[in-house]
């Protein structure tokens, strides 16, 4: 039976999409919910697994873009049983361990991508070969184009006889090997995700009237609270105790207190959001994504905490939703886990502003007549001067301030 594979709908806001990667081959065997494709969105890149088991017939190449509903594969669940028992009955009398070692390759050839396993074949390479000389860095620990084109690069395979299979060993290079002139220039399109960020920044810059404010912060108070409680939350919660918690709990308190920060412009009118999500931005191979932590105002420490746990692990598997990245009215990002000093964010339309963290740093301060040292963090706010003035962009982040330097009013509910 031939079972068509369409593409997913994933997510309202999305009608469209890239086919950017087949993870299989036309006419490989495929398992039913192993990764089948990848679908590209101008919001984020996921891997699409397959409905159901047997042999697959790609029906659109890669690059295409493809609609919600379109079909672009079939799998034949018939042929799977079949071919599996055509090998079985060319070979009855093979022995047991090279039955294994057999099946070991098959499988090992099924985790490659299709990028992968034609680097391998037009350099007459293993894939175990090339995994034993160099660390493979994809998914599940599978090899990537890039590690194959490392290896490559490396070695001199151009020692090795036509049709040969290349040494056990990484071979050294040789007076033999002539080694491929460096490129100056090397021209890639960009992501959808990436073009979709550019074009956000660009809108943001070009229709907003931005301004940066600054303030630092005593982390000493807050610091002593988490080492305090670190152990007894993680055994209760099953989650860490990190900072982010306290920071966003702050911008809630803060932007009940500030409605102009919660609230962005359309037209000539200016929208108040009465309800508190709060974008986390979070940092990706492909880009800088940012999920939204949806009424955050009525979320406890442990569940934020686990939620930004969780966008940060689906987000390295790539199995974020586009819907969560939606709907945000503020964002934080932390450019601190980079050991980013200082810098001006940029809010993401139609968002009036986002906070900055950065690095914590250990710092000379005047504390009642006296030169102390404490742990400080600059804060940044950029915020679109339109609608919200300078005195209260200052008093915004004062609010945080506080809030971080005395946190027992944030847990006393003060």
């Amino acid at each position: 039976m031939k079972h068509q594979v369409e593409v997913p709908a994933v997510g309202e806001s999305v009608t469209s999409g890239i086919l950017a990667t087949w993870f299989k081959n036309d006419g490989e065997l495929v398992k039913e919910g192993e990764d089948l494709f990848e679908l590209e969105t101008d919001k984020a890149t996921l891997p699409v697994p397959a409905p159901v088991g047997g042999v697959v017939s790609i029906k659109i190449p890669v690059d295409e873009e493809v609609e919600i509903g379109t079909v672009v594969a079939e799998i034949d669940t018939d042929a799977a049983p079949a071919a599996a028992g055509q090998s079985a009955a060319e070979s009855p009398a093979e022995p047991a361990a090279a039955a294994q070692a057999a099946a070991a390759q098959t499988e090992t050839a099924a985790a490659l991508s299709p990028a992968v396993r034609r680097i391998l074949a037009d350099h007459n390479l293993s894939a175990d070969t090339v995994a034993a000389a160099v660390t493979p860095t994809g998914k599940d620990g599978r090899l990537t184009k890039e590690d194959v084109q490392r290896y490559v690069d490396s070695a001199a395979t151009s020692a090795a006889p036509a049709g040969a299979a290349a040494p056990a060993a990484k071979p050294q290079p040789t007076t033999s090997a002539v080694a491929a002139p460096d490129e100056v220039q090397v021209r890639k399109p960009m992501s959808n995700l990436r073009k979709r960020i550019a074009a956000n920044l660009v809108a943001s810059k070009q229709g907003s009237a931005h301004l940066t404010t600054f303030n630092e912060v005593d982390m000493s108070e807050l610091m002593a609270i988490r080492s305090r409680h670190k152990e007894a939350f993680e055994k209760r919660h099953e989650v860490r105790l990190g900072f982010m918690s306290f920071f966003v709990r702050a911008s809630v308190n803060a932007l009940r207190v500030f409605p102009n920060v919660n609230a962005y412009v359309d037209g000539t009118d200016v929208i108040y959001n009465n309800f508190y999500n709060v974008g986390i931005a979070i940092s990706t191979d492909a880009g800088l994504i940012v999920p939204v932590l949806r009424n955050a105002d009525a979320m406890s420490f442990a569940e934020i905490e686990a939620a930004i746990v969780d966008f940060a692990t689906r987000a390295k598997a790539k199995r974020i939703m586009p819907d969560e990245f939606t709907g945000g009215t503020f964002t934080i990002t932390n450019g601190g886990v980079f050991g980013s000093m200082l810098s001006t964010p940029i809010p993401s339309p139609p968002q009036t502003a986002v906070m900055g963290m950065h690095s914590i740093k250990k710092r000379a301060v005047v504390v009642d007549d006296q030169i102390v040292i404490r742990p400080i963090m600059y804060l940044a706010l950029t915020y679109d001067h339109r609608i919200i003035d300078g005195r209260e962009a200052i008093r915004f982040l004062g609010a945080i301030k506080d809030q971080i330097e005395d946190p027992s009013g944030m847990l006393l509910g003060l």
